[in-house]
């Protein structure tokens, strides 16, 4: 398992490295088969106002999967104990719910599967421009997948909402947590009014009128704006 270990506005000592690692080596201990990359933040707010200001993030790279977690506390050494069980009760959870489901039903076969090369240069030969008032950008690939999966993808990367491309319509689309429970999904407009997919389809009443949300309501379940 490669382990990489970086800190904003402190600096990661051989005692808090080692923290880390025995820690994550825990955590990920029961999962090493899936795992090949764990990412490790940590941070701390210059305002010692703040309560929580220690912050320890971790992402594991598992099975072609991104999951994701982080913890505030006061103590740094705190936020990277509940950051390690949150990230192991994640990989638990991805464990049983995916991986073990596909074990009992996929059939014996002596076929072997050649894993298709993932290509590492996704900006190939174009050059990242970034406004003067974005902080950072993220690339990443944006491989096609239904709402169902998305929703998965969503729990499993510890955020509100989740961007992914719709494999009905190739269009990109928003799932999110709403306020009251469930999930919405957020899908463009063309510019005559129209959407495509499923979705809007159900939105539709069985006498033809629109069922979906007024403007009103749209606006108050989007999702908050959150660090991706």
């Amino acid at each position: 398992m490669k382990l990489l270990i970086q800190g904003n506005n402190i600096e990661v000592t051989e005692a808090i490295h080692n923290y880390v690692e025995e820690k994550l080596e825990n955590a990920v201990k029961h999962f090493q088969q899936l795992t090949s990359k764990v990412d490790v933040h940590l941070s701390v707010a210059h305002n010692s106002r703040v309560s929580d200001r220690a912050k320890a993030e971790v992402t594991v790279y598992a099975s072609g999967k991104v999951i994701r977690a982080q913890e505030h506390s006061g103590d740094l050494y705190a936020s990277i104990d509940l950051v390690a069980d949150k990230i192991a009760r994640q990989l638990r959870k991805y464990k049983e719910k995916h991986l073990d489901k596909k074990t009992q039903e996929s059939p014996k076969t002596a076929e072997m599967v050649t894993p298709e090369p993932v290509e590492e240069d996704l900006l190939r030969d174009r050059a990242p421009e970034l406004p003067e008032d974005v902080v950072r950008v993220k690339y990443f690939a944006m491989p096609p997948m239904g709402v169902e999966e998305a929703k998965d993808q969503l729990q499993l990367v510890d955020h509100d909402f989740y961007v992914f491309r719709n494999e009905n319509t190739g269009e990109i689309n928003v799932i999110y947590e709403r306020n009251h429970g469930g999930y919405g999904v957020i899908q463009p407009r063309n510019s005559n009014g129209h959407t495509h997919g499923t979705l809007h389809e159900k939105a539709q009443g069985s006498n033809g009128k629109n069922a979906s949300l007024s403007e009103e309501e749209e606006l108050r379940e989007s999702p908050p704006a959150a660090e991706v």
